[in-house]
């Protein structure tokens, strides 16, 4: 008897499977661009959009950071500054798509005062840019960052840390407060939320729209929405305890934390920034009302955990974690800002304040399972009301 063993089927790769059609559109799109199919050539008036990124002010002395927001390059043959042609250099002859540049004005522009400057281009457009009451670019040194870091230790972990020292109070209340103190918390988020939203679009009202504009802002939303939803999943799974059919106190403590942090990611962004142009007065006026406004975060961060008996070392942690980002953003703002990487943090806010609000959610049901009773919406209104009178203080 002959045994005779059948060849073994060879299979092809699963990856490799999955590769053809990649590869079969890449040739399709090789082919479209091989025949000169029309459309893809532009022709007529070059559509210039040249977008001005960043001023910086040195005496005698006016710079412009630009990028090329549009689809054609763009040559800047002549500079006017209040209706007077003045001298400049620049580093290219040409700004590409997608590409930057700096021009350097000389330009014995004078303190307080408002200029009105635009670039002419060699088709004869015009790029428009404001500088309102102009002061001098601080110089980026040691010192400079280590006031950055002092603002965002102000506004940031030392206002959060006092709104934390309300933790004793609000676990010696009556519980059913403690509703109230959680309707509240989800009040602060849900203004913290809509603020980030309104900051992140006003940005890209005026800056490039070739990196998605507007649309970075919702991008950044829905990443940190995702991203913190399975952040969460992964910490239920080590939790053992759960409350009301919502997550522990401490699951919620550490996200608020998140959520807040990211959100002032964004603010320390705009802070840094906005101070590295001289375009903040920053004062006891500025840092008082960040304060207040920022103290009520630290309430958000401890009310979740009102039952439980956190460590110290703990709650310190969800301190840094909501507070320090103040000071990177604050850092990064002042020494390489840009409107898409802005608007792109405050999305990062927005989205993961709605996914903390959607956890907090469960734990404001009454007896009778409503969410929207008389304790919740009191609180609820207290938490906006609170915030946008803090707000008011903030003199950006």
């Amino acid at each position: 008897m002959e045994s005779a063993t059948a060849p073994a089927k060879r299979t092809r790769p699963p990856w490799l499977l999955g590769l053809l059609p990649l590869v079969l559109l890449g040739a399709a799109i090789a082919l479209f661009v091989a025949l000169d199919a029309p459309g893809l050539e532009r022709s007529g008036v070059p559509a210039e959009e040249l977008v001005v990124d960043r001023t910086v002010l040195r005496p005698g002395e006016i710079e412009l950071h630009v990028s090329n927001d549009g689809p054609d390059p763009v040559e800047v043959r002549q500079v006017i500054v209040n209706d007077g042609f003045v001298a400049f250099e620049q580093s290219d002859e040409q700004v590409g798509r997608l590409d930057g540049d700096k021009l350097t004005l000389t330009f014995p522009w004078i303190e307080g005062e408002n200029y009105e400057v635009a670039l002419l281009t060699a088709t004869g457009g015009t790029i428009s840019h404001s500088i309102e009451a102009a002061a001098e670019s601080p110089e980026a040194d040691a010192g400079f960052y280590g006031l950055m870091g002092l603002i965002g230790l102000y506004v940031g972990i030392i206002p959060v840390a006092i709104g934390m020292l309300w933790l004793p109070w609000v676990r010696r209340i009556d519980p059913r407060w403690v509703q109230f103190l959680l309707a509240l918390t989800i009040g602060l988020l849900a203004f913290l939320g809509i603020d980030a939203l309104l900051e992140g679009g006003e940005l890209t009202r005026d800056g490039p729209e070739a990196l998605g504009g507007a649309a970075l802002v919702w991008l950044g939303a829905v990443a940190a929405y995702l991203a913190l939803t399975g952040v969460d999943g992964l910490m239920a799974r080590r939790s053992e305890r759960e409350r009301s059919g919502g997550a522990s106190g401490f699951r919620l403590a550490l996200l608020v934390a998140i959520g807040i942090g990211l959100h002032n990611l964004g603010e320390g962004l705009v802070i840094g920034s906005a101070y590295a142009i001289g375009s903040l007065a920053l004062g006891a006026t500025l840092v008082i009302g960040f304060a207040l406004h920022n103290t009520t975060e630290g309430l958000a961060i401890v009310a979740p955990v009102a039952e439980e008996k956190p460590r110290l070392r703990r709650l310190a942690l969800f301190g840094l974690i909501a507070g320090a980002p103040a000071i990177l953003g604050a850092w990064i703002g002042a020494s390489a800002f840009d409107v898409s990487l802005a608007a792109f943090m405050f999305g990062l806010g927005a989205g993961a304040i709605v996914r903390v609000i959607i956890q907090i959610a469960p734990s404001i049901r009454d007896s009778a399972g409503r969410y929207l009773h008389p304790l919740a919406v009191g609180g609820l209104l207290t938490g906006l009301t609170l915030m946008y009178a803090t707000g008011l203080l903030v003199s950006v």
